[in-house]
Formats: structure tokens, sequence, C-alpha cells
């Protein structure tokens, strides 16, 4: 599945949210279309920063530099602007309860 397709299926999930109880696997679920790029759960191997056991605050001041465009990136700008601001809070605060494993 493209990132796309995974982007657009997220959004489609998300907005029927307000009239429904919240999916107890929403975070959880957005979280995994970062996994190509920082791990499972946040333990990236290579490149890419590792996002578990972040401050959710840091993680949310990040993705808003890359929505400003204040931090230049390659993709990670256009993915940020994907989400809704609840789902980026949904997903920082997923990363932030993974155990650094350190």
């Amino acid at each position: 599945m493209r990132l796309t397709d995974l982007l657009i299926a997220a959004a489609l999930a998300s907005a029927s949210l307000g009239s429904q109880a919240q999916d107890p696997d929403l975070a959880r679920d957005l979280a995994a279309t970062c996994a190509n790029c920082h791990g499972t759960n946040g333990h990236a191997l290579g490149d890419a920063k590792k996002l578990a056991g972040q401050p959710q605050a840091k993680l949310l001041k990040k993705l808003d530099e890359f929505i400003s465009g204040d931090k230049p990136a390659t993709i990670m700008n256009q993915i940020a602007k994907g989400y809704t601001r609840e789902q980026l809070e949904l997903i920082t605060g997923y990363f932030a309860a993974q155990k650094t494993g350190e």
C-alpha cells in the first residue's frame, strides 16, 4: 500500500470520529504510517530520528516546524500537513508513551 493510500485511509477513518466513540487503537494505527522510516513503535534503526520515548511536546514542536516550513525536509513537511491537529496529538502521544529500549 502506498503512503498516499495510507494517509487517505487514516483521514477517512478519522472523519467519522465526531459522532462515534474513539477507536482505542487509533493512535497506534495512525502511528503505523511512520514505521517505514522511524521503525516499529518509533525505534528507528537507520538515519531517521528515533521517536520512542521522546516528550510529546518536543515531537509536536518538530511537526509544527515541518508544517510551517521552518524545518526543511524532503518529505516530512508533506506528511505532517496530511494530519489534523488531533491526529498529530494522538500520534505524538503514542510515540511518547513507547519505551525507549535503552
